[in-house]
């Protein structure tokens, strides 16, 4: 098992030491999809949900999750995180109602923030979804990906299905 990063010699895991690593500027941004009905598509445009905002709930949700990622992420180093942002935007295609979630974040530190930022699109559905139920129990959580990242040793990555977002 020594080729794996993530275990000691004798198999157990471990947190990474990332103390010799070089510290530079990182970010990323993750996407999640999510699918839903045109009823709560309409019933959003209208501000007409009991609970509120579903946006604004899963905007908090999100910045908080970013920042809570190393509860969720067992071998995540909890890091300073410099700044956290999300986005919303809908697709409409073909009868179909989508939620796209973005969130980008930022650090200068010796490792990335790739899963604080899936954390954050991830931690942002599930409250959108939390929000939304009583109008639409069969939305669908779609896919979330790493959109895109800079910085670090690996250096800049961009998702070959999102290059163009």
């Amino acid at each position: 098992m020594s080729e794996f990063s993530h275990y000691n010699e004798e198999g157990r895991t471990k947190m990474v030491d990332i103390s010799q690593k070089q510290e530079s500027t990182r970010t990323a941004t993750a996407e999640s999809r999510i699918l839903l009905t045109e009823e709560l598509y309409r019933a959003i445009e209208r501000e007409d949900l009991k609970k509120g905002d579903p946006l604004q709930a899963a905007q908090i949700a999100g910045i908080m999750g970013a920042k809570k990622t190393p509860d969720w992420i067992p071998m995540c180093h909890p890091i300073p995180l410099q700044g956290t942002d999300l986005s919303f935007s809908y697709e409409v295609a073909d009868g179909e109602y989508e939620l796209i979630i973005h969130a980008t974040v930022t650090v200068k530190s010796n490792t990335g923030v790739e899963m604080e930022a899936l954390t954050a699109v991830t931690a942002a559905a599930l409250t959108f979804y939390d929000m939304c139920k009583a109008v639409d129990k069969s939305m669908v959580i779609k896919e979330t990906l790493l959109v895109e990242k800079t910085g670090g040793k690996s250096g800049d990555f961009v998702h070959p299905r999102r290059g163009d977002s």
